[in-house]
């Protein structure tokens, strides 16, 4: 098996090919140098702003959003038929790209930062916009869908103009959802010139902290980390039984620590894994499901995890390290539920691992690639420190390049390991020893800049990149986050109907009437003293928001997918008794889901794509090997302890809880896949299902009654392996 990552150009064509957020236009002069330009100076802007200082927060939105917004139509075309067609400089299309896109990203670009510019006399407009107001607020709402549909597709874009026309005929109404109604006027003033609408919490968290994360992933990926990941996971598990599908899920586990995008984890990974999963005898939808259930774990794995990680900061007040540590043991147990059915299935089947020969050597890649863990190592101490994620993704990103430019793989002379260590020195002096002035800061930092510069040039030291890839590194990373930018801005809109409307009471009021009145007909037919009629219909409303969750996460990313639900149903499930931080969990965790289930999963396509699978079926199966995921989050909502910070925690109930959940999901991996010790009866599938479900449910009652159930399945597997091994021994010659 080679473990040698695509090149870069290589990994592009696959992410454009399987994820629509990537179909960039092809370009030419003069667009190409403009663009380029515009995408480094987005990413610098950044850079600079997370480690010197943030802009006032009106002003650091707006120059984010400007940027952002303007550039998607330079970089997406207006019909996907266009993405084949070789770019040509004419008259009407400068550099390839048509004039009404060169009017309308100047148009949005003048309507964005119109409102930083009039900011000041704000207290003035507010419920009382002027023509201009209107007008300028008019252009963003319609140029900003515009931009969202070339990014991301319609569905998000029509949910949002399904918001808005709620807003404005809400005396048609019936029942609870009938309110005043609002006018074009009073929805522009709402969505534009306060801070509840466009330019509210998802835009100010993409701004401040998941463009510098994206940026992190490509640059420690440019620098090799990624690669050694692979090369650890391969060392660690391609030996054993199935050894390329293993290898997937502890590649794609380790490589979610730096990318928090399915698509881009199932591209990169299973570019090298899906091959040699079929090449060890995986049926060609199972190599594929394998990859796409373990990409998606990248978007709950730490330290990066995904873009509403972050959002969760915002929402609940939280620090992120309140973050990380509660999506540590959910994250664990998604990756232990795809691990045990690639087991069982390589068991099933007699699938061979991997030879001496197809697995790198660990310890020359150790050898050659250790350096690249310094980022993340800085990366994640940093976070933990207390101090700002975008602080940490600013020291990250510093460290990647320092690491790029100074160390090389085929070793290393004394001049690169001092250069090495006084860059880290200056970037340490920066953030560790109290500079409070920014221009001090710059100071430092241009001396760091300079002291390299002379270095590399009069020592002629060689790095794992060249100076001209950090260029690149910042323009991928920006074209990487403007989808995410375009679909905050538009859930904006929708967050701006919920509080004009108060939508979203209404709605939780209405989930939590129909839950009860659910969990009433069924409480009829069960014993009383069996159910909790309240724990009965948490239970009902539970599964109505994770299918809502699911449905929405079809045709929305799920960052859009999370700031929704957290609006409309996380509220609902707060009103039921579930602790805030344990309701955002759930629905966040059920809008990843999304990614593998049918019709709709992104991260599945392209793993499909890949692996020459039928795209449905892949999607099936691999929704089957992430049905962990589906599960955990009803444990934590009714075992908080899981999450290891929730309120209430004791580790009593963290132990019977994590006990029954390991139990659990390695009986139902067994029995979805037929194979224990030796291949299941039906009867055993059935009794091993209904165990796993009861060791699942948290509780040391229901565990005990899990394994009782599961007891027979396993004596009998035990009989069978035993009389299996026995008739596999030679005899002894007499």
């Amino acid at each position: 098996m080679s473990t040698t990552l695509p090149d870069d150009k290589h990994l592009a064509e696959l992410e454009q090919k399987f994820d629509p957020e990537m179909r960039f236009r092809p370009l030419a002069q003069p667009a190409v140098g403009i663009v380029a330009a515009l995408l480094i100076l987005l990413s610098a802007f950044h850079y600079y702003t997370a480690g010197f200082g943030l802009l006032q927060e009106v002003t650091h939105r707006g120059v984010h959003l400007a940027f952002v917004l303007g550039l998607i139509f330079l970089v997406f075309p207006h019909r996907a038929a266009l993405l084949g067609v070789a770019a040509r400089h004419r008259w009407a299309a400068p550099g390839g790209v048509p004039w009404f896109d060169w009017l309308l990203a100047l148009g949005i670009a003048a309507s964005v930062l119109y409102f930083p510019w009039i900011f000041e006399d704000l207290a003035f407009r507010v419920g009382n916009p002027g023509p201009l107001d209107v007008a300028m607020g008019s252009i963003l709402i319609v140029a900003l869908l515009e931009a969202t549909r070339r990014s991301m597709g319609w569905p998000l874009p029509i949910i949002a103009i399904a918001f808005m026309a709620y807003a404005m005929a809400g005396p048609v109404f019936p029942g609870l959802l009938k309110h005043a109604g609002a006018s074009w006027s009073q929805l522009v003033n709402h969505q534009y010139l306060t801070s509840q609408g466009i330019y509210g919490v998802a835009v100010g968290v993409v701004a401040t902290y998941v463009f510098h994360f994206v940026l992190f992933g490509v640059m420690a990926t440019r620098i090799g980390l990624g690669q050694l990941f692979l090369d650890v996971a391969s060392s660690i598990a391609g030996r054993y039984a199935g050894g390329p599908a293993k290898v997937s899920v502890f590649g794609s586990a380790m490589f979610g620590m730096l990318s928090g995008s399915s698509v881009a984890n199932a591209v990169t990974v299973g570019s090298l894994t899906i091959p040699a999963m079929i090449r060890v005898g995986y049926r060609r939808e199972f190599a594929g499901a394998v990859e796409a259930a373990s990409s998606t774990g990248g978007q709950i794995t730490p330290p990066v995890l995904g873009a509403a990680a972050f959002l969760m900061i915002e929402f609940l007040a939280v620090p992120y390290q309140t973050i990380i540590a509660a999506a540590t043991i959910p994250a664990f147990m998604h990756f232990f539920g795809v691990f045990m059915q690639v087991h069982f299935e390589a068991k099933r089947f007699g699938l061979r691992g991997l030879t001496e020969e197809e697995m790198p050597q660990l310890r020359q890649s150790l050898r050659e690639r250790w350096p690249t863990l310094i980022p993340l190592f800085l990366l994640i101490f940093i976070l933990v420190s207390g101090r700002t994620p975008y602080l940490a993704a600013f020291c990250g990103i510093t460290s990647c390049a320092i690491v790029g430019l100074t160390t090389r793989p085929s070793g290393n002379g004394l001049a690169n390991w001092v250069l090495l260590a006084v860059l880290h020195a200056v970037l340490g002096l920066i953030v560790f020893a109290g500079l409070q002035d920014e221009l001090t800061k710059v100071g430092v930092f241009a001396v760091g800049v300079a002291l390299a510069a002379v270095a590399i040039k009069t020592l002629n030291i060689q790095g794992r990149i060249a100076p001209a890839a950090l260029l690149e590194a910042l323009e991928t990373g920006a074209k990487y986050a403007l989808a995410v930018g375009a679909a905050a801005a538009t859930v904006g809109i929708v967050i701006g109907v919920v509080t004009l409307t108060g939508v979203g009471f209404k709605l939780s009021t209405i989930i939590t009437g129909a839950a009860n009145a659910m969990a009433g007909g069924v409480g009829e037919w069960l014993p009383a003293t069996l159910v909790d009629p309240k724990s009965l219909a948490l239970v009902v409303a539970l599964v109505m928001t994770g299918l809502v969750c699911i449905l929405l996460g079809c045709g929305i990313p799920t960052t859009a997918n999370y700031i929704i639900m957290v609006t409309v149903a996380a509220p609902t499930l707060v009103l039921m008794g579930v602790e805030p931080l344990v309701a955002h969990f759930f629905v966040f965790y059920y809008g990843v889901l999304a990614d593998i289930t049918p019709p709709v999963a992104l991260a599945a396509y392209a793993a499909a794509g890949m692996a020459g699978s039928d795209p449905f079926k892949t999607g099936n199966m691999a929704f089957r090997l992430g049905l962990a995921k589906a599960l955990v989050p009803f444990v934590f909502v009714f075992s908080p302890s899981l999450l290891l910070v929730a309120k209430g925690f004791t580790w009593y109930d963290f132990s019977i809880t994590f006990i029954g959940c390991i139990l659990g999901i390695t009986l139902l991996a067994a029995a979805l896949s037929r194979y224990l010790l030796v291949e299941m009866k039906r009867w055993e599938q059935a009794l091993c299902g209904l165990g796993a479900v009861m060791l699942v449910a948290p509780g040391l009652i229901s565990g005990l009654l899990g394994l009782a159930v599961a007891a027979p399945v396993l004596l009998r597997q035990l009989a069978a392996w035993r009389l299996l091994s026995a008739s596999a021994v030679p005899r002894p010659a007499r």
